[in-house]
């Protein structure tokens, strides 16, 4: 394998995504844009920069390397002027005047969490040791406004679910006048105690964590308001009818939050008074869940509530409870508001995403062109379009201010290894959409070729787009050794619409299995030739390393070999919001859960299977792979299992992404009888 091969460089290179621009934010008077971004295409530590829209000109603002500190700066926070830029770094807390181009330190008796600059720039808010602390920008005045009652008690911090299942990845809010905090208390006691040790390590510790088995207790998460004087009220609702705290903010109007019922089928926006009552604002229901998106609920400046309802096969943005985008447009995310201006992005075609934006005035209006998977932020008339295509799986960002010409904001990826050359199609009658690649140079005539299907196939993830993204060079990798290599997006992905997404509800392994199974045969049809049928293999990872799995234990007569990745063996060892979503309560529908169990199909395989699992892997626990082994064992069916010393759930130590990949390709190769 040459130093320059792809699966080195994607270890190397984060997935060719070090040195893109990440976390644009424009000014609100528009004149600057800040954002992260490494010193060259290799280095993982981000640095915060400033960019001038009206010369284009850059101004490095912190260096971490110039700090005196190992990591990178993964995120920041701004005054309402944006003037300053508060970030945790190292264990230390620090403070970069953006106009100047200075940066300090600000002293805090302990490793910050999430610091939070209050808007009017006097005051830093963060989480240290589960308290919510405040600090002045000069250093002074440092205390807490909420302590932790007992262990596994917080302030401050989004718990488990919120953060991976939610997309809620804070818990506390200023006022704009920089007085108040809503602030969210999370008691993780009541969830289960999990372990993870390194066997590698026999002198270490297993370390404990909690987390929320499906069908088992939730954290148990509240809200607070809390003033720099010292009052303390709680926000109430009913929180054993709406236990999970999906959103919340506070704007020009007051603070507000979105709660959701267990079964996820209701889903309140209620308005917080400041004597801790609520009042709903908006209500909404579904027979089978109600989806989360990003950026949702939020309020326009005269306060009009923006949301997303599901009507039909078409998922809509939604002011004051009022559909405002036509029928086939599916809402993805709402990306902010100014004035009474919505930005959201949304698709016609899944394989695209837009970026777009609502006025009542205009009504909505697509801001981006062309293939790709296009996204943004735009405040004070400026606007960061990043679009993510064929060559750029990191993503070209650009500045677009009204009457000035457009700025680049520059990029230090480094290019890709490959040149993925997907042929996007539709297949079958359900339209499937599907990336099809092939080996470089290759000719029509050359020969039946063995097949690699390379999916993930199930909710919350796309692989067939046109965004170019890092799994396109991958499947191209595969198919350069050799193979035809087919992508599908089944029924259950994201981007097509309620429908189709929900078909999904109570199995989440027919008809996506049933789907690549129709893609491949598909192909075949359209291709007569080209595939050989009698040497097929599958590979993936996460839910696709489970659809691998199921494959080779469930179609044989179509799979012959399989490569599964941290796959989910057995849905009750996943957490509740996720699993429960799709399955309902496994006491009240354990047929939901039995019927997608890997571990219950264990004596069917009867083709070579290879498992491979990090051993600390924090999402799909190291438990769900060696549980199917030792039911595989039991059965008499020989197979291979790969541990990863720690590794948690993506790799990214560069010797195992680049062994990894070669590992498989000879897995595949020998069980398929490929010389």
């Amino acid at each position: 394998m040459t130093t320059d091969s792809l699966p080195r460089r994607l270890a190397r290179t984060r997935r060719f995504t070090l040195g893109a621009p990440v976390r644009p934010e424009p000014s609100p008077d528009g004149t600057t844009v800040l954002f992260l971004r490494g010193r060259d295409g290799t280095d993982p530590l981000d640095c915060l920069w400033a960019l001038d829209t009206a010369t284009g000109g850059e101004r490095l603002l912190a260096d971490p390397a110039a700090l005196g500190t190992a990591e990178g700066i993964t995120g920041y926070s701004t005054d309402a002027t944006g003037s300053l830029a508060a970030f945790a770094l190292d264990g230390s807390l620090w403070l970069a005047d953006t106009a100047r181009g200075t940066v300090r330190a600000v002293p805090v008796p302990g490793p910050p969490q999430d610091p939070r600059l209050d808007p009017t720039g006097r005051r830093i808010a963060y989480v240290s040791a589960g308290a919510l602390r405040v600090v002045g920008v000069d250093g002074t005045d440092d205390r807490p406004l909420a302590e932790p009652e007992a262990e596994d008690v917080s302030y401050g911090l989004a718990e488990y679910v919120a953060s991976e299942e939610m997309h809620r990845d804070r818990g506390h809010w200023w006022s704009p006048d920089g007085t108040t905090l809503l602030v969210a208390r999370v008691d993780d006691r009541p969830l289960a105690r999990l372990y993870l040790a390194d066997p590698a390590d026999p002198h270490r510790p297993p370390r404990a964590v909690r987390y929320p088995l499906a069908g088992t207790a939730n954290a148990e998460v509240s809200l607070r308001l809390l003033g720099l004087d010292g009052t303390d009220t709680e926000v109430r609702w009913d929180r054993t009818a709406f236990e999970y705290l999906t959103a919340a903010g506070w704007d020009g109007h007051g603070p507000y939050a979105a709660v959701q019922s267990r079964d996820q089928r209701t889903v309140r926006t209620l308005a917080i008074d400041p004597d801790g009552t609520t009042r709903v604002l908006a209500e909404r229901q579904d027979a089978h869940w109600v989806e989360l998106l990003p950026g949702l609920p939020v309020r326009t400046a005269s306060g009009a509530l923006v949301d997303t309802a599901d009507d039909g096969d078409t998922r809509h943005l939604t002011v004051d409870g009022e559909p405002v985008t036509p029928a086939g447009l599916q809402l993805r995310a709402v990306l902010g508001t100014e004035g009474e201006q919505v930005l959201f992005t949304a698709s016609d075609e899944p394989t695209e995403t837009h970026l777009w934006t609502y006025a009542p005035d205009t009504g909505p209006r697509r801001l981006s062109a062309g293939p790709g998977l296009h996204t943004g932020l735009r405040r004070g008339g400026t606007l960061v379009l990043t679009t993510r295509s064929p060559g750029h799986p990191g993503g070209r960002s650009t500045v677009h201010r009204e009457g000035r010409p457009v700025l680049p904001l520059a990029s230090r990826a480094e290019p890709p290894a490959v040149t993925a050359r997907p042929e996007l199609l539709r297949l079958g009658p359900h339209a499937l959409r599907a990336a099809f690649f092939l080996p470089t140079g290759h000719r029509p005539g050359d020969g039946p070729l063995p097949v690699l299907l390379d999916p993930y196939g199930g909710p919350a993830t796309q692989k067939a787009t046109t965004g170019g993204l890092w799994w396109d060079q991958v499947s191209q990798w595969f198919a350069d050794q050799g193979f035809a290599v087919l992508v599908v997006d089944g029924r259950g992905t994201p981007g097509r619409g309620p429908r189709w997404e929900k078909a999904v509800y109570g199995d989440k392994a027919k008809l996506p299995l049933a789907d690549q199974v129709h893609g491949l045969r598909a192909v075949a049809r359209l291709r007569p030739g080209l595939l050989d049928l009698d040497r097929v293999g599958i590979r993936g990872w996460s839910y696709g390393g489970y659809l691998a799995a199921l494959a080779v234990l469930r179609r044989p007569d179509v799979f012959h070999a399989a490569s599964a990745g941290a796959a989910p063996t057995d849905w009750r060892l996943y957490d509740t919001h996720w699993q429960e979503r799709f399955l309902g309560h496994p006491d009240e529908h354990p047929g939901h859960y039995d019927g997608g169990s890997l571990i219950t199909e264990a004596p069917k395989l009867s083709r070579p299977l290879l498992l491979i699992q990090g051993l600390a892997d924090d999402n799909v626990r190291p438990a769900h792979t060696l549980r199917l082994s030792a039911a595989l064992l039991a059965a008499g069916r020989p197979h291979e299992v790969l541990p990863l010393r720690a590794t948690g759930h993506r790799p990214t130590d560069e010797a195992v992404v680049e062994h990894l990949l070669t590992h498989e390709l000879r897995f595949l190769r020998r069980s398929l009888g490929l010389a």
